[in-house]
């Protein structure tokens, strides 16, 4: 991070390659379309290497990285007015080719309101615990929670209904 931050390319290269994969994770879950996703992770790492001189080297990175990108993500969906609930959410357009029920899973989680879709993302795509998704998001822990139990219990729903069809 220091070596980056002096400007050090091989340093910001080493750095790109160990966190894109979740950046891009993050974007994707937000975005629910793979090209949209790569613009936004690419656009929140030059956002965030603009910003290392800010960045507070005693706190870990990839929190402080997947929040750019998560707040990237959700201001593009905004200018593109995917907040309003006019449009139903992209199914996501990387399903892998495995049964049905794979397709069921994902296509359960993209018609998720957007503010639980971000947060079951990050906590099961991505990894994250409630507390780093909180920080990430600028929410307290006690609403990221709320958010997960909902989210969940909507896919548990409609999961089970399709089940039994």
């Amino acid at each position: 991070m220091r070596r980056a931050r002096r400007g050090d390319g091989d340093a910001a290269a080493d750095l790109f390659r160990r966190y894109w994969r979740d950046a891009w994770r993050a974007a994707f879950a937000i975005t629910g379309r793979r090209a949209l996703a790569d613009d936004v992770a690419a656009d929140g790492f030059e956002r965030a290497f603009a910003a290392l001189d800010r960045f507070d080297e005693r706190r870990p990175f990839a929190p402080w990285l997947h929040r750019i990108v998560a707040n990237r993500a959700l201001d593009v969906l905004r200018a593109e007015r995917r907040l309003s609930g006019d449009e139903p959410p992209d199914v996501p357009d990387l399903v892998p080719e495995h049964g049905s029920g794979d397709r069921s899973l994902l296509s359960a989680v993209a018609d998720l309101p957007l503010e639980r879709r971000v947060v079951v993302v990050l906590r099961f795509g991505v990894g994250m615990t409630p507390k780093e998704i909180a920080k990430t998001l600028d929410l307290p822990v006690g609403t990221v929670n709320s958010r997960l139990a909902r989210g969940l219990e909507q896919l548990r729903d409609v999961l089970e209904v399709e089940h039994v069809d």
